[in-house]
């Protein structure tokens, strides 16, 4: 036991010192930004029509600076495979809804989806984009999981994998299809840059709402019993 002790002491105390160094860096690289700065605006819109969107924010996101959306999406899907290595929640059964939460969740739903859908369509020339309408499609997931669903034995395997890493997949595999095209990594084309564009931040709403709603059930997804569920409702 003691031996045990010893080895959780080390591992805090080097847990503590790399979260340390690493606070340091950013302090320091806070500290030294410059108090005004020119930023990259007027590049942006010099390079613009190139981007394949007319919304900066998307361009810069989506083709300028690929690579930290790439580096996000990877950071949520880490966050998310750490929840999951945690111990499981107490598990709960299946509990009808209230009839109010009920036909809220009935009516709210589907206008979440076509908002997500909005969100993302828009986000190539007005605000929006990959992750606020993939934050939408998550409020949708988590107004269902407050209303007692579950994912089916069906959905829950290779479906719900497949949504989680949907949007870092389509992401390296754009990359990859343009260097095999005699281009840079995450470097589109002009006339297919839009295209490439919306077919990536399609995959990543899908994966950033699926991620998302899943963190906030905080363990792996409990699968429904479909014959326990069928005898509650017809109690």
């Amino acid at each position: 036991m003691t031996e045990i002790r010893l080895q959780k002491r080390s591992f805090r105390l080097m847990l503590v010192l790399l979260l340390a160094v690493l606070a340091s860096g950013l302090s320091y690289a806070v500290l030294s930004l410059p108090s005004q700065a020119a930023g990259l605006s007027a590049s942006v819109a010099e390079n613009i029509d190139a981007s394949g969107v007319s919304n900066p924010v998307t361009a810069v996101l989506l083709n300028f600076r690929g690579y930290d959306t790439l580096l996000e999406l990877g950071v949520l899907l880490i966050a998310l495979l750490g929840v999951w290595s945690l111990s499981p929640l107490q598990e709960h059964g299946y509990t009808r809804p209230g009839a109010v939460l009920d036909m809220l969740t009935r009516l709210l739903v589907p206008l979440l989806i076509l908002v997500s859908g909005y969100l993302l369509w828009a986000g190539a020339h007005a605000p929006g984009g990959a992750f606020q309408a993939g934050s939408v499609l998550a409020a949708a997931g988590v107004l269902m999981v407050l209303t007692g669903w579950c994912l089916g034995y069906r959905f829950a395997r290779l479906p719900l994998r497949f949504a989680l890493v949907s949007g870092l997949g389509v992401f390296v595999i754009a990359g990859l299809i343009m260097m095999c095209f005699s281009e840079h990594f995450l470097e589109y084309p002009s006339p297919f840059a839009g295209a490439f564009i919306l077919f990536i931040e399609a995959a990543a709403t899908v994966s950033i709402g699926t991620s998302l709603a899943a963190l906030f059930i905080g363990s792996r997804p409990q699968l429904c019993d479909s014959s326990s569920s069928q005898a509650e409702e017809q109690k």
